[in-house]
């Protein structure tokens, strides 16, 4: 692509924003906040029922494979990475590995693993000067983008949107963003989590090992771009041995687990009355599910909600005002199976004796 090109497509793209505008305020009600504030309230009578963090390798079934702890331990032993002196964008045998493995089509990595995930995204934006606009999604749609919303949200200073693939489907986001010359960033790092029917459809990969591997302490991922066109050019260790060396049945166990665990919170949700389930889930670890108040005495909102059934039931969920929908409720089936069927069983019993009296 020619210069004078490539710089007239950064600017049709809007790539460059405006820096004179104010970026909305960050949610002060962040996720760890919450839990922090639910796990305050658990009762101490019985152990805790952990279905609002999301965090696998804190149970058995979900183990971190051996072979993951191996290339960790021999990066260390090498004294090859300790120094200031690693490249800002990462390890040239990685990137070629990464580009290798994880791209459909011919592709760059961007950005080194640090930089990789931003799982804060809106606090993130507001560390950069950048608003955010949040758009809807519909769940008895299989949580497909509204795209009107997108539409009526997006003017002549956005820079890109951000999907979470899978997650939500985002087919139809592609058109979309192409129409309103924006870039699609799209969160996929529960790619190779996914057992329903629907295929998964690679975008742009934003990669870490921290869930298909069950290690999110170590904040170990990357991104990898697709720039065909040049567009993006001028804006512009252990993980191939974790990679390349993990045995396929490690992961066919896992993903074997969450079928199972989806499947039982799936039809045991659809037994208590004041929650709702829109879809049944076909990857990642979390399902999204609403909360009708106006069934229950004394409880205010989704907040309210887990607050209390922390206090009562020693179960923690997570309130779904946290991640911008109030009155819903976000469950991990990430955890053993006599651990959730506990849990849900608790949340069944706190809606009982708290449901109206007809």
């Amino acid at each position: 692509m020619e210069n004078g090109t490539a710089v007239e497509a950064e600017q049709h793209w809007n790539f460059c924003r405006d820096e004179d505008g104010e970026p909305e305020r960050a949610s002060a009600m962040s996720i760890r906040a919450v839990l922090y504030m639910i796990r305050a309230n658990l009762d101490d009578r019985k152990p805790p029922v952990p279905l609002g963090h999301g965090d696998p390798s804190a149970f058995p079934r979900f183990q971190t494979p051996t072979v993951a702890e191996d290339a960790i331990i021999d990066a260390l032993r090498s004294a090859n990475f300790n120094h200031y002196s690693s490249p800002a964008n990462g390890f040239l045998s990685v990137r070629s590995y990464l580009d290798h493995i994880d791209s459909p089509c011919p592709s760059r990595c961007q950005h080194s693993a640090s930089k990789a995930r931003l799982s804060y995204y809106e606090t993130r934006a507001m560390c950069c000067n950048l608003e955010v606009r949040c758009f809807d999604l519909l769940p008895d749609q299989r949580w497909e983008i509204d795209l009107q919303s997108v539409e009526t949200l997006s003017y002549e200073n956005t820079i890109a949107i951000v999907v979470i693939n899978p997650g939500n489907p985002c087919g139809s986001v592609a058109e979309m963003a192409r129409k309103l010359r924006i870039l699609v960033i799209a969160d996929e790092v529960y790619e190779r989590l996914t057992f329903g029917s629907t295929p998964f459809v690679p975008v742009v990969t934003l990669g870490s090992i921290s869930n298909r591997w069950s290690v999110p302490g170590w904040r170990l991922g990357w991104l990898v771009t697709n720039d065909p066109n040049g567009i993006l050019r001028k804006t512009g260790g252990a993980l191939p041995n974790i990679i390349q060396n993990t045995m396929e049945d490690y992961f066919s166990k896992i993903i074997e687990a969450l079928r199972e665990t989806a499947d039982i919170c799936y039809n045991t949700i659809k037994e208590i009355p004041c929650i709702t389930c829109p879809n049944k889930p076909e990857g990642s670890m979390l399902v999204m599910v609403k909360l009708n108040v106006s069934l229950l005495d004394d409880i205010n909102d989704d907040l309210d909600f887990c607050l209390k059934l922390a206090k009562e039931e020693s179960v923690m969920v997570l309130p779904g005002v946290t991640v911008g929908m109030k009155n819903w409720l976000r469950i991990t089936f990430a955890v053993e199976l006599s651990v959730l069927q506990d849990g849900l069983e608790w949340i069944k019993a706190f809606c009982q004796r708290h449901a109206k009296k007809q």
